[in-house]
């Protein structure tokens, strides 16, 4: 059955009632494979955003571009230029883990944003590192707060990254954001991994909450040896005199051939 795309209205319709799917895509081919299996939401980078063919690789995904730190750019003026530019491209919404100044000066403009809390990784030296948040009631405490201050400013959603997950669901009964779990439990609104992690394609880390489903590094090792081995056949067809062979050229008429040597044996 066909799907439309859903708008922040729906997503906030269905807090509480059923988990939606996230998926980081950052390509047209995760970015259609994704749409094909019904995944609901996609954080994508801006060059794919920006990318015409997205939307048509990927027309019901509602699509949230998010990209490294900084590259929105640098003020808030920045910033509201390049959420702008985006959302004329088709997202449905932006990623932003600015100040709280930021994300209202957007949510005025009536761009959906969706921030972050718990582990930030771009921020991530103020609560400790790469390390979970929320496992003490005084950071369970300021992981609450950051939630409060998200609603303040108008965000409608907001990524949870590595905290308790008891933690996590008794925040998320609590407020109206849409919840996006990342390592932070089945008590949110949403699930949230990259597709890297998914398709096996991560050769470092695999954070504790990935789940691997296929390993696609393995069979781009084995597409990568059958190219090396196709790319030496060649060389050693040329060096032995095997190509080109005969159906690899084209001919020409004896006659004519004969009329060109001619011309040839007349020119200095």
């Amino acid at each position: 059955m066909a799907r439309n795309r859903p708008t922040v209205a729906d997503l906030r319709a269905l807090k509480g009632k059923r988990q939606l799917s996230k998926l980081r895509v950052t390509t047209l081919e995760e970015a259609e494979a994704a749409e094909r299996a019904g995944i609901d939401l996609l954080s994508v980078t801006y060059g794919l955003m920006l990318d015409p063919r997205f939307r048509d690789a990927a027309p019901t995904c509602f699509a949230v571009p998010g990209d490294e730190y900084g590259m929105m750019g640098a003020t808030t003026d920045e910033i509201l230029r390049t959420a702008v530019k985006l959302k004329a491209a088709g997202a449905d919404a932006v990623y932003c883990s600015a100040s709280a100044q930021t994300i209202r000066r957007l949510a005025d403009e009536r761009i959906p944003v969706c921030g972050h809390v718990g582990l930030i990784p771009t921020h991530s030296t103020w609560t400790g590192g790469f390390r979970a948040v929320g496992k003490t009631a005084e950071t369970a405490e300021f992981v609450w707060r950051q939630v409060k201050e998200l609603e303040e400013a108008g965000a409608f959603a907001a990524e949870i990254e590595v905290v308790p997950a008891a933690v996590a669901a008794a925040i998320s009964k609590r407020t109206p954001l849409v919840m996006i779990s990342m390592g932070a439990g089945a008590g949110c609104d949403a699930q949230y991994l990259f597709a890297e992690d998914v398709l096996g394609l991560n050769r470092g880390h695999y954070p504790r909450h990935a789940k691997v489903y296929r390993n696609l590094a393995a069979e781009f090792d084995r597409i990568q040896q059958e190219r090396i081995a196709a790319f030496s056949e060649y060389a050693a067809d040329i060096a032995s005199g095997t190509y080109p062979g005969a159906g690899h050229m084209l001919g020409i008429d004896a006659g004519e051939l004969r009329r060109f040597e001619d011309f040839l044996s007349g020119q200095t």
